[in-house]
């Protein structure tokens, strides 16, 4: 979650209702426990076959995954914490914060380098095999965390180096503007979501009408190829979203101050939760050989438990 999404519904001027703020908490866990229900049967049918470790694409698509999960994980945490404490502990805050920006900057990143590596292999495929190696892939997944550590981490620094140490033992409602006050972060993270948007969106364009171009005239499946493309597109639009989620806000407070946290909400939804929905279906649904797998792992949990219920 970008730390500003943590108050997703929470606003000190109008909060919710009772009824309100427990059909909100249901939505959000139950969308939280299915998405990572079904992400974690795809993690499972991944590490049950070998086939799996040697393709950078589902190294990267495991990646994603897992990230996703935690994620996940972290936003309905900090959602929940936002109507049971209302306010926690800055510290406690800040590691909240932390991991759950990390987790969000990776998302467009890791996407960025599937569509690269999916070009890659449809413009290039003799040449797929040098060029996309499982060690290439593990330090490409390694530079996507140390991009986001580098974007994030100097809030930290900057809170450390000019707050005072009580700061760190108070109470706030937890967002990164509260954890991270000074004017300078914010400033600092505009700047850094431009030149991030800018560069996703130039490899994600390049690209995937690089992939169209080539599926038009070559592909024998191009009707399959171009819905991929279009879902990926739409996942990327989704998760690219957290770079202008900041203005987007804004501009929700100032037109709909008194219905604030409904718009919260939606942007919490479409900007954090249905991204992390799109992965499965793309790879878990959608692709022929995780499919194959998936089958094979679902198939054998039911025959096992069947097997239970008889006694056998």
């Amino acid at each position: 979650m970008s730390a500003s999404s943590a108050n997703v519904t929470v606003v000190k001027e109008y909060r919710d209702s009772f009824t309100k703020a427990v059909t909100k908490n249901v939505i959000v866990v139950v969308l939280s426990i299915s998405i990572n229900y079904i992400n974690a049967g795809l993690i499972r049918t991944f590490s049950k076959h070998q086939i799996f470790y040697t393709n950078p694409r589902y190294i990267l698509f495991f990646h994603l995954v897992v990230n996703d999960m935690i994620q996940v994980m972290l936003t309905v945490i900090l959602f929940i914490i936002s109507y049971i404490l209302y306010k926690i502990n800055v510290s406690i805050c800040c590691v909240f914060i932390l991991l759950a920006l990390f987790t969000t900057e990776n998302t467009p990143l890791n996407l960025a380098c599937m569509a690269v590596e999916c070009y890659i292999a449809i413009c290039f495929p003799l040449r797929h095999v040098q060029i996309c190696t499982i060690k290439r892939t593990l330090m490409l997944i390694g530079l996507i965390w140390v991009t986001s550590m580098l974007s994030v981490l100097p809030d930290l620094f900057i809170t450390l180096a000019t707050q005072p140490l009580d700061f760190f033992q108070s109470r706030v409602f937890c967002l990164r503007e509260t954890a991270f006050p000074n004017p300078h972060i914010i400033k600092k993270r505009d700047i850094t979501y431009i030149v991030y948007l800018v560069i996703v969106w130039f490899a994600i364009f390049y690209t995937y009408f690089r992939i169209l171009f080539t599926a038009k005239t070559a592909s024998t499946d191009a009707k399959k190829a171009r819905n991929t493309i279009l879902l990926h597109g739409f996942q990327v639009l989704l998760c690219m979203a957290t770079y202008t989620e900041p203005l987007l806000k804004n501009g929700l407070q100032q037109w709909f101050p008194k219905n604030n946290p409904d718009s919260m909400f939606a942007c919490y939804i479409i900007i954090q939760i249905l991204p992390r929905s799109i992965s499965p279906i793309i790879y878990g649904i959608r692709d022929k050989t995780f499919r194959r797998y998936l089958k094979r792992y679902l198939f054998c949990k039911v025959s096992l438990q069947s097997a239970a219920g008889h006694g056998f």
